[in-house]
């Protein structure tokens, strides 16, 4: 019962943080400083901004934003550098466990990767199923793509569809720009390019961007293979006994509480949403998110 499980774990959370945190008799102390490694998406979406008042108010703490991509993120973990890491890339937050630098793995949230591209698509990839297809379409007519190419979630989504179109992305046409989501859908509007974004950082970002949804994940009906699960893992105290972990499953505890998924649900741009709860859920039930309209953004 994955409700109840976590509620308890939540409560759990709570209870370890509050009996090490303390609250003083003599007056309120200084904050605890937590320090998280995540996603650039969840930075340049702005979702944290609206997430982390009510956690270091509560607790007493600030939180200091390390804002990486998901490999990047996952090797400060490694490092003891962090005390928790909030990111997108399952099979590596899955390795990152199985070599004991990390415990007690949670899922967040969830929304999904989406093609973007000029809105004259020289590829040809509006409306298309397959974001492989869109990959090869891309690739045989050589047109602009900026890729990431920092090892974040979003890229290493874009190494496997590129795999499964049967293509080694390479040549002029193949920009990789070693920068987080934001620049790369900035450049990509600047130079009429096509790119993988996630959905949240599009989003909140497409105001500004000469940048159409050419190919939809699956929040939207389209290629299951587009799913972008985040999830948050504590470093582990065995391997750092110096990271704050106690802080670190509060954190965790609250993405995972009711007050914390109600926030993410709520957290919209432009009506939009940008994220959605997967803590409290049997699992993620996209049709409750998609519009009755089936018009484009």
């Amino acid at each position: 019962m994955k409700t109840n499980s976590l509620f308890l774990w939540s409560a759990l959370s709570l209870l370890l943080a509050f009996s090490l945190i303390g609250v003083s008799q003599s007056g309120p102390s200084a904050p605890q400083i937590l320090e998280l490694a995540t996603t650039t998406s969840t930075v340049d979406s702005g979702l944290l901004n609206a997430l982390h008042p009510p956690f270091e108010l509560q607790f007493n703490a600030q939180v200091k934003v390390i804002a990486l991509g998901t490999g990047a993120a996952l090797r400060a973990g490694e490092n003891g550098d962090v005390d928790v890491v909030l990111v997108h890339a399952r099979a590596s937050e899955d390795a990152f466990i199985q070599a004991g630098f990390g415990i007690n793995r949670r899922d967040v949230m969830f929304n999904d990767f989406i093609i973007v591209g000029p809105p004259a698509d020289p590829a040809g990839t509006r409306g298309l199923a397959s974001a492989a297809e869109a990959f090869a379409k891309i690739a045989q007519s050589q047109s602009t793509f900026i890729s990431r190419g920092d090892n974040s979630g979003t890229h290493q989504k874009e190494l496997a569809i590129w795999e499964q179109a049967g293509v080694q992305p390479q040549g002029h046409w193949y920009l990789s720009i070693g920068s987080g989501m934001g620049e790369a859908l900035v450049q990509s509007g600047q130079q009429g390019a096509y790119t993988l974004s996630d959905r949240g950082t599009y989003l909140a970002l497409r105001e500004n961007l000469a940048l159409d949804v050419l190919l939809e994940g699956p929040v939207k009906g389209g290629d299951a293979l587009l799913f972008n699960p985040y999830g948050a893992i504590a470093v582990n105290p065995a391997r750092y006994p110096s990271r704050n972990y106690a802080l670190a499953m509060a954190y965790i505890g609250y993405l995972t509480s009711p007050q914390a998924q109600r926030l993410i649900e709520e957290f919209q741009v432009q009506g939009e949403a940008l994220f959605f709860p997967d803590a409290l859920s049997q699992g993620p039930n996209f049709e409750q998110y998609v519009p009755s309209s089936t018009q484009d953004f």
